[in-house]
């Protein structure tokens, strides 16, 4: 399988940009490795590898790979939680220059079996966790990552394979619930472009990253990736939650981490989180969907560090970051478009709308996927051409641009509530929705309605046992305008999320609309 079958358009990403220097991820691993030496490298819940034993096992694992024939054009699969093993499989199979498909395990098996049918893969590492649904997935030989220094047993340590820029890093699937499941493939260039930018957040050999998404989210990985390239040590979460999280923050002397919105709010509502020591803190990252205002306050109040949110996609383009602490007026927002970003506003037709106007969000910078692989449909359907043949990635995402060149996100387009013919973003209604007391978390959503066609509905999760949902509707109506007014609110013990945290609200939407209520 080659790199070719991934080009779906006129390449993505520019090949070159003036004066970059860009880092190589396997000579990198041998020299932090030959520097650190005894320094941990990536710690889970049952070992500490330390940098010198890291560079040893990758290097192991690449001239195991290398004597399969694994190498450049060809991918290696996973479905596995978060370990130290984990982590040095991906780097190894990307130091042999072969291709890192780590499937998701939210994933349907109907789902994972199409993933690693269109990848190829014939290796796949797993755990027992998932092995009985990895053993169906039609892989040749399955490999359990627990024994995974057995399967490498007497291999040689080898150099880095040599690789080009545009030889393929890893493939992170996305929207492989249904239908035909979409591989967007990162080469090397964009990898690199990545993490060359990450000292600008301070994330260095000195740094300890936590990590507790999973491995196969992009928002794990571009942490996770330039926490190795600057050899830090990487603190592996198998799982989260808040009282582990804290505990490991406290003992490692954690000074970043990536989250996700929903483990900020947990963290915030977790009764012992002022118990724990989290001075060492210098940087906390946030990503995957819009971190609220509300949720930042209580974090820059609570928790030392700054926090920088980052804005945009698997797939490359648009790129945004807000400094929280240098912009505390604008926590509503996702920031300004990074250094060498282009990032573009359009209607429904495609034509560039003026600053400042609604519209779905395009992207175009360094980092941008070269195409979705085997599949050059969605490939195009995913890009927009500008007037003067430049290549942007398509959000989805509604926004507008404020005076300030600060994107304020409103919602999914596919989300967009259409109420008496007045379009209505759910974004603005869960924003005042969350400054009430009694809201914990909240989700507003569209259902069928016979005056309107359609109207919005709040489903709330309580924040008291005491809360009253009427009197929240109402409170919640006082401060809208008259066309986005809440239909009604509904209790929910819990609203459900993807494993990064994103609200499924198609899943929330299904039962309003299966019988089409009036």
């Amino acid at each position: 399988m080659t790199q070719s079958q991934t080009i779906g358009v006129d390449r993505l990403t520019p090949k070159t940009i003036e004066g970059e220097e860009l880092l190589s991820f396997g000579p990198r691993m041998v020299e932090n490795a030959a520097r650190m030496g005894e320094k941990p490298c990536v710690i889970d819940e049952t070992r500490t590898i330390s940098w010198a034993e890291f560079g040893d096992l990758i290097a192991r694992i690449a001239g195991r790979l290398q004597d399969m024939g694994i190498g450049p054009g060809t991918m290696v699969a996973s479905l596995a939680e978060n370990s130290a093993m984990n982590t040095a499989l991906y780097a190894g199979v990307v130091y042999a220059g072969a291709c890192m498909v780590p499937l998701p395990f939210s994933a349907t098996e109907d789902a994972l079996i199409k993933e690693r049918a269109d990848c190829g893969a014939t290796l796949l590492f797993t755990t027992q966790k998932y092995w009985d649904v990895a053993s169906r997935l039609g892989a040749d030989e399955l490999i359990d990552l627990a024994k995974l220094e057995d399967w490498v047993g007497d291999a040689p340590a080898i150099d880095p394979v040599p690789v080009k820029k545009d030889d393929l890093f890893d493939m992170i699937y996305s929207s492989g619930t249904t239908g035909t499941p979409k591989g967007i493939v990162h080469d090397h260039l964009f990898r690199a472009r990545q993490f060359s930018r990450t000292a600008s957040y301070g994330l260095e050999e000195d740094g300890v990253l936590m990590l507790s998404t999973p491995l196969y989210s992009n928002t794990t990985l571009v942490a996770a990736i330039a926490g190795l390239v600057r050899g830090a040590t990487l603190v592996s979460m198998a799982k989260f939650n808040t009282i582990d999280f804290l505990t490991l923050s406290e003992k490692h002397r954690a000074t970043h981490a990536m989250l996700v919105p929903v483990q900020y709010m947990r963290l915030m509502d977790e009764p012992r989180f002022d118990e724990f020591d989290l001075s060492s803190y210098q940087c906390k990252m946030s990503t995957s969907a819009p971190l609220p205002g509300v949720v930042i306050e209580k974090v820059m109040k609570r928790w030392p560090g700054n926090i920088m949110e980052f804005y945009g996609m698997t797939e490359g383009g648009p790129a945004t970051v807000l400094d929280c602490a240098a912009h505390p007026d604008k926590w509503d927002t996702v920031g300004q478009p990074q250094p060498g970003a282009d990032m573009r506003v359009i209607d429904e037709d495609g034509n560039e709308l003026p600053y400042g106007a609604y519209g779905e969000v395009v992207g175009r910078s360094g980092s941008m996927m070269p195409g979705y692989h085997n599949n050059p449909d969605k490939t195009r359907e995913a890009t927009w051409v500008s007037p003067d043949g430049e290549h942007f990635v398509r959000t989805g995402d509604m926004g507008r641009f404020d005076e300030d060149g600060f994107l304020h996100l409103l919602d999914r387009k596919k989300d967009m509530i259409i109420s008496g013919g007045f379009n209505i973003y759910a974004a603005d209604l869960e924003a005042v929705l969350r400054k009430h007391p009694d809201v914990s978390d909240v989700a507003v959503i569209a259902i069928p309605s016979r005056d309107w066609g359609e109207t919005p509905l709040a489903l709330v999760v309580p924040a008291s046992k005491d809360a009253d949902a009427e009197a929240i509707r109402t409170w919640t109506n006082d401060q809208l305008g008259k066309t986005q007014r809440v239909s009604a609110v509904e209790f929910r013990d819990d609203l459900p999320r993807s494993e990064i945290g994103k609200i499924l609200k198609r899943e929330l939407r299904e039962p309003y609309w299966d019988g089409q209520a009036t």
